[in-house]
């Protein structure tokens, strides 16, 4: 976040006003007071668990308190005032929930046809209704909704069985292959909507619109779904949120896996590490083989910016604690950076250096543009652009070289120089490019996503705390596993729905053509709500 120039304060209340509520709502107490210190009138700042209360000698700021508890209908926040109430707005929450609002009432419209034959009701909900509509609508009209879903179902599913009649499948792993004859075995399962930071690329700084515990799947449900997907080849696991160590019964689930399917022989977590060092003991010793990082920056401050909230040093102890507490073996442990032009791509090398003391892989990973998260074509930046950050100390057109100002946080080295990469090879449905640095003990990676898709060899399907496969990431289509469970539909007649939504699958990025095609589409769900 940029703060105002100090020397040329603002002279607009209004603005003074609306930007110490967007430092409020980041809880930035430090920069609300620098902040405060720059306006006219000198302004005392007094801090207050829930609000902030400021008094002005002039009347340039006037006097006013911000209540974070107002229970407005615009996902507004009132700001009082001795004068006249300034109402300040959340345009992106607002958009998101009115998109929500106005989905929430086509949980089971007209199918596009899956065959040539008559058409049934849809049950492949398109755009990321039920990522909160339960906030917005009522429990009779949810209960309406959800009977709409199960009666679609049912229809669908009619159909379904007598094409089974006809083709006679003995093996059920060919549900889980599609018309590109993509085997699928690698199942992720979001276990909750909710986060503990607010990362810029994955949701609006205001949030998301959350669903009620009621709406998620429970335990039972879960294990019930994973035991369907096993029997039908997955063999592959990964534990993903929101923030998955935020799920009270998050070992419980780990054991059960680990300890009840012989054929599982990968169960991984993907975590922004804040709290995984104190739960990492008994995670390990419930059967967790693979954790995953999320880790944008080494600096503390650009930690603060791109989360919204500080917790750096924790993060890095959990890297650390991974390491020493997984099994060994390559692979275990892996830092995710999403790699954003003029926030983190220098420091791609300081990352890279992570890999040389600890047996753990860094990978960098393509912005890819999801619901509300500022994807912007202006601040990617490609995986060859990567490369050369990397490789070399030239700029792209290669006329100045780059300038390198704060030493690496964890080294005591104030510059890295260039460093070479050996490429590696890959596995067969691997979305990560391996490359080595002779010396490391860890790999280095790139997923390319959006420059060199790799949806040819794509396995992966994601299952959403809510209880929605999704069969592509970027994919608008969605079929409500959870309905079905609790409408009463038999194992094998699940078997037939997951089927369907697999073959279903488009070839690449979700039939969206490219990454501009997606951001043009603006029909997923926020990251958060899909499933890391």
């Amino acid at each position: 976040m940029v703060m105002p120039n100090p020397s040329t304060p603002s002279s607009s209340a209004a603005y003074n006003t609306k930007r110490l509520v967007s430092l409020f709502f980041s809880k930035r107490w430090e920069c609300v007071e620098a902040f405060a210190k720059t306006l006219p009138g000198g302004v005392t700042v007094y801090k207050h668990p829930s609000r902030i209360v400021t008094h002005s000698s002039t009347s340039s700021l006037p006097d006013f308190l911000i209540n974070r508890n107002d229970n407005t209908a615009s996902a507004s926040t009132i700001i009082k005032s001795k004068t006249r109430p300034i109402l300040i707005t959340r345009p992106r929450l607002e958009e998101l929930r009115a998109k929500l609002r106005q989905n929430s009432d086509v949980t089971a419209k007209t199918i596009k046809q899956l065959s040539s034959a008559s058409a049934t009701k849809e049950i492949f909900t398109d755009t990321a209704k039920g990522c909160g509509a339960s906030l917005l609508v009522n429990d009779s009209s949810r209960t309406t909704l959800i009977e709409e879903n199960i009666s679609a179902i049912t229809l669908l599913l009619e159909k379904l069985r007598k094409e089974q009649v006809r083709e006679q499948p003995n093996n059920k792993s060919l549900f889980l292959k599609d018309t590109y004859n993509r085997q699928h075995t690698y199942l992720r399962i979001s276990l909750t909507e909710k986060c503990n930071l607010r990362c810029q690329y994955c949701m609006p700084p205001e949030g998301v619109p959350l669903q009620p515990s009621s709406s998620l799947l429970s335990t039972l449900e879960i294990y019930k779904l994973v035991r369907i997907f096993a029997s039908m080849g997955v063999n592959k696991i990964r534990l993903t949120g929101g923030e998955p160590l935020l799920r009270a019964d998050l070992v419980d689930i780990v054991s059960h896996i680990s300890s009840n399917y012989q054929d599982i022989d990968s169960v991984g977590m993907t975590t922004n590490g804040i709290t995984l060092s104190r739960h990492l003991p008994s995670l390990v010793d419930a059967g967790l083989t693979h954790v995953n990082v999320s880790l944008d920056t080494l600096y503390e401050d650009k930690f603060v910016e791109i989360t919204r909230r500080k917790g750096l040093h924790k993060v890095l102890n959990s890297i650390r604690s991974a390491c020493e507490l997984l099994p060994a073996g390559t692979g275990r442990v892996k830092v995710n950076c999403v790699v954003m032009k003029g926030f983190n791509d220098y420091e791609l090398r300081n990352f890279i250096m992570l890999s040389k003391d600890f047996p753990l892989d860094v990978r960098f990973i393509e912005w890819m543009p999801f619901n509300d998260n500022g994807w912007s074509a202006n601040r990617f930046m490609s995986y060859p652009s990567m490369l050369s950050r990397i490789s070399t100390d030239k700029t792209e057109d290669d006329t100045e070289p780059l300038y390198h100002d704060r030493p690496h946080p964890l080294h005591n080295q104030d510059y890295i120089p260039p460093i070479q990469l050996e490429r590696l090879m890959d596995s067969p449905n691997d979305t990560t490019k391996w490359y080595t640095v002779p010396g490391h003990l860890g790999r280095v990676g790139f997923i390319t996503s959006m420059s060199e898709q790799f949806c040819s060899s794509c396995n992966r399907l994601r299952l959403t705390a809510d209880g929605k496969l999704k069969v592509c990431l970027f994919g608008s289509e969605e079929v409500s596993l959870r309905d079905a469970l609790r409408g009463g539909v038999s194992n094998g007649d699940l078997e037939l729905l997951i089927g369907a939504a697999v073959m279903r699958k488009k070839f690449a990025l979700g039939g969206h053509g490219d990454m501009h095609g997606i951001k043009m589409a603006n029909s997923n769900r926020p990251m958060t709500l899909i499933g890391g």
